[in-house]
């Protein structure tokens, strides 16, 4: 079962405040209750925060048109968080609210005293919006083939890691992995085969590094990992798990295609760590892209730091 909708209401009326509460979670989700524009602002801004909010227009501290326009000002440094829908509350009859109050950010609005009916099937409306905007934010950062993070996503994961490295001092290091001979999987099994072996190869990635590591796809039959926290040495380790995970068992040809016998496939990693030297992620990954090389150079099925 899902977990019921988060709401934030921000609304400085107790009567008001009290009565949009109630009839929410009479609908079935959980709300999130202020009385003022500050808070509400932090609370749409923090960590796990409502993806669907309702604001009044007049309260202490910020408006509901500024705390609109201000969220959406900061979707630039948000990107790749899903978008949150706003409905904005104002009198009846002032439609230079109206159209202030959506010039500034506001997806719907509802007129006060509002009809229950109409305000319940607004937020519908919402939701409907919001599901396809996150369909369209997966299909933007996900690759269709294996569901890790594509080439923009992983990219943007590791310059966030590096500009936390930066203010912290907290050394993380990355890899890239290339799966070894993948052009003669493609060749003898076909490209179904191919596909195949790309999406199971990553979920043995997956399974081997840790819950909160990154690994996206990189490009063809590349993989970025993104280690956080860990010195070069010890994400050794785990990548040396990585290539055992993907040797370890079999692949097996897409019916009707190829010899009908399982194959082994490896793979090779090169690791950079980062040091307060590194001028930014792209001279990283040029270390990891030589270390690669050098794994290469070696036969393959290794992993270089």
């Amino acid at each position: 079962m899902n977990d019921p909708m988060k709401i934030l209401v921000a609304e400085d009326d107790a009567t008001s405040l009290f009565m949009l509460q109630s009839l929410l979670e009479k609908w079935g989700y959980e709300t999130v209750a202020l009385s003022d524009g500050v808070e509400a602002l932090s609370v749409l801004n923090g960590e796990d925060p409502p993806f669907l909010a309702i604001l009044d227009w007049m309260l202490p501290g910020l408006s509901g048109p500024e705390i609109c326009r201000r969220l959406r000002m900061g979707e630039e440094a948000r990107k790749g968080r899903p978008y949150q829908y706003i409905i904005m509350l104002t009198v009846k009859g002032e439609k230079e609210n109206v159209v202030a109050g959506l010039d500034a950010g506001a997806d719907d609005y509802v007129t006060k005293p509002f009809d229950s009916q109409e305000l319940q099937m607004r937020i519908k409306v919402g939701e409907r919006i919001l599901l396809l905007q996150e369909q369209l934010r997966k299909a933007a950062l996900y690759d269709a083939l294996t569901g890790l993070p594509n080439r923009r996503a992983v990219i943007d994961g590791l310059e966030g890691e590096f500009a936390r490295s930066e203010r912290s001092g907290e050394s993380f290091a990355i890899a890239l992995l290339d799966l070894d001979h993948f052009k003669e999987v493609n060749d003898r099994y076909g490209h179904l085969t191919g596909d195949s072996v790309l999406a199971e190869s990553a979920r043995r990635i997956r399974s081997a590094v840790r819950s909160y590591d990154l690994v996206g796809r990189y490009g063809g039959e590349e993989f970025l990992l993104v280690f956080p926290g860990l010195k070069g040495d010890d994400a050794l380790r785990i990548c040396e798990r990585v290539c055992s995970v993907i040797e370890k068992k079999p692949f097996f040809p897409v019916p009707q295609q190829g010899s009908g016998t399982p194959f082994t496939v490896t793979a090779s990693l090169g690791i950079c760590e980062w040091n307060p030297s590194s001028s930014g992620p792209d001279e990283m990954l040029m270390g990891a892209d030589q270390a690669l090389y050098r794994a290469k150079r070696k036969g393959r099925n290794a992993v270089c730091l």
